[in-house]
């Protein structure tokens, strides 16, 4: 009785955690960030009043959302932006913050612009994989907008500092971080700024996987968000 006790017992514990996947993508989310960023820290907020433990295994964002997807251990993957073709394989949880989404630009070269068609005689530096604005994607995906893909944010403002793009998509807050922490940027951080004209403020989301289990975890969490303070936790993080 006591071995079958313990076993129920460990059982319970592994049952009280979530695995999710996520990449290194600062401040809101890092491996060795504070409590592993800002996104994380609200995750981890809202699982613990749920009950739940939260741990994240960080991989390339490809990688991340592959395993989310494939690898049984996990439940999902975030943040995400929401796309509708996400939802093929994904259940969005309700919102968990949120980040502005715009455009770098090199400082002696300004871009003004209002709507998308403004932008088509350009090309702009996007990172493959990332989901952006549904109206910049499907533009993208036509050829209405010209876009050359990067492997990572760092890649994508490389590359527009040294003009082989006109603009690079990227969140606000994701910019400021890299060009005061990443070796590679900081000789160029006086040459980039953050576009005026934002493309939008993105809902942050967790991406649970589409099954029982994943519905049942999604709608814990969307129950505990309620009574989480998301706006302060982000504040404390992205204010660093």
């Amino acid at each position: 009785m006591l071995f079958v006790a313990g076993v129920q017992t460990t059982l319970a514990l592994a049952d009280s955690k979530v695995y999710l996947t996520s990449l290194d993508w600062p401040p809101y989310t890092g491996k060795t960030l504070p409590d592993q960023g800002a996104s994380v820290a609200v995750a981890k907020a809202v699982f613990a009043e749920a009950g739940l433990e939260l741990v994240v295994d960080f991989y390339p964002w490809k990688r991340a959302v592959n395993l989310a997807k494939n690898d049984d251990k996990y439940l999902g993957y975030f943040p995400e932006y929401y796309a509708a073709e996400l939802e093929e394989d994904f259940i969005f949880s309700e919102p968990m913050g949120s980040g502005p989404l715009g455009f770098a630009e090199r400082k002696d070269d300004p871009v003004m612009w209002k709507t998308l068609d403004d932008l088509k005689a350009y090309k702009i530096g996007t990172v493959s994989g990332y989901v952006n604005t549904t109206e910049f994607d499907q533009m993208a995906e036509a050829g209405t907008i010209k876009v050359d893909n990067a492997g990572d944010d760092v890649k994508n403002l490389l590359k527009l500092n040294a003009g082989r793009v006109k603009l690079a998509v990227i969140d606000k807050y994701v910019m400021s971080y890299l060009l005061d922490t990443d070796p590679s940027l900081k000789k160029i951080k006086g040459k980039l700024v953050f576009n005026e004209t934002l493309l939008e403020d993105k809902k942050l989301y967790i991406c649970f996987r589409k099954s029982e289990k994943g519905k049942a975890i999604q709608q814990k969490f969307n129950e505990a968000l309620k009574k989480v303070d998301v706006s302060a936790i982000m504040a404390k993080y992205l204010s660093q």
